[in-house]
């Protein structure tokens, strides 16, 4: 078959490799009914992380099952399975606290921009529906593999409850699926950190109540502003640069938390500041195979519709303009078509 390979910093290709097979008896091989780009995987686009030869890319999926291994037992070739960025077993005792992204037999998905993938640990990774989607919730469901599941963590991380006021940082993929999860969530007051007009928009419709354009110590004081001198007892930090993190620290009221989601890249802290701030934080790579379940009964059930994150549609062929379309900013997120 062909799947995605970057070959080093703006080189992606879509070229013939060998066909995923079993290598363990707990593996399941899926036929992808759509994949997509994730904003992570812009990091070595760019340069910025580095990597260590060709890598087969992608990591968001679902799909059909065709083939499983000898000690899969609950995932069956023909079934619609969606599946976690981060492999699970979903019975070691971190998956039982419910982080399943520090799985004690983890590893991160890799190789689905492409036709097949294997999925290592099907039985604790993948969740299936109970009937084949029709077409028109493909989308929707493969949101739910890492980018909705992600802006979910941040939510749930940043202690997003019914009547609270949350500042979502960053208008990207994860950051819009932020503010849903936040709407979701209950919380009465969503603030969105955006200043690209289409992201607005699409912020306002999945729950954001104000738009803050400004940056640094402006967009900060601006949120005191909106917020009588306050600040956000939520704040969801959706990019993972120095700059976007200090903006999130800035506009955190003491006792609120912080939800941390964005890959850190030139992050740091100072102790001192860290320690009188009185500030509660936690994030890492989301446990998406938590809510899976719960997130994929409310696509079933037309309660949301993450799927509107996608606002760039290619073949799978096309992959490199996928890649630098988001690149370029010209597109929030690409889905790629698995004809």
């Amino acid at each position: 078959m062909k799947a995605t390979i970057m070959h080093a910093p703006g080189d992606v290709r879509y070229e013939s490799v060998p066909d995923p097979r079993i290598e363990r008896p707990t593996d399941a091989i899926i036929k992808l009914s759509a994949t997509c780009i994730c904003g992570s995987d812009l990091w070595p686009y760019r340069g910025i992380s580095k990597q260590d030869g060709p890598a087969h890319m992608g990591h968001e999926y679902c799909g059909v099952v065709v083939e499983v291994g000898s000690a899969v037992k609950t995932i069956k070739p023909g079934q619609f399975v969606v599946g976690s960025f981060c492999i699970s077993d979903n019975t070691c005792p971190h998956c039982a606290f419910g982080f399943h992204s520090s799985c004690a037999q983890g590893e991160f998905m890799s190789g689905a921009q492409a036709p097949y993938a294997r999925v290592p640990l099907a039985d604790g990774t993948l969740v299936a529906t109970a009937e084949l989607p029709n077409a028109e919730m493909i989308p929707h469901l493969l949101a739910v593999s890492d980018v909705l599941g992600t802006g979910w963590y941040a939510a749930v991380a940043a202690q997003v409850r019914p009547g609270s006021t949350a500042v979502v940082v960053g208008d990207g993929a994860v950051g819009l699926m932020g503010v849903l999860a936040a709407s979701q969530l209950g919380a009465g007051r969503i603030i969105a950190m955006s200043r690209h007009a289409s992201r607005q928009k699409l912020a306002r419709e999945f729950g954001a109540t104000d738009i803050v354009a400004e940056r640094g110590d402006e967009g900060i004081a601006r949120i005191k502003e909106l917020t009588d001198g306050v600040g956000a007892e939520s704040v969801l930090e959706c990019v993972g640069m120095g700059e976007s993190m200090d903006q999130a620290m800035g506009v955190c009221r003491p006792g609120g938390t912080i939800g941390y989601v964005g890959v850190p890249h030139g992050v740091s802290f100072d102790g001192q500041k860290l320690f009188f701030s009185q500030r509660r934080m936690l994030g890492g790579p989301a446990p998406v195979r938590r809510f899976l379940p719960d997130l994929m009964d409310r696509v079933l059930q037309g309660a949301i519709q993450p799927g509107k994150v996608f606002d760039l549609v290619l073949p799978i062929a096309e992959v490199a303009e996928g890649y630098k379309a988001m690149d370029e900013r010209r597109a929030i997120k690409t889905l790629l078509r698995v004809e």
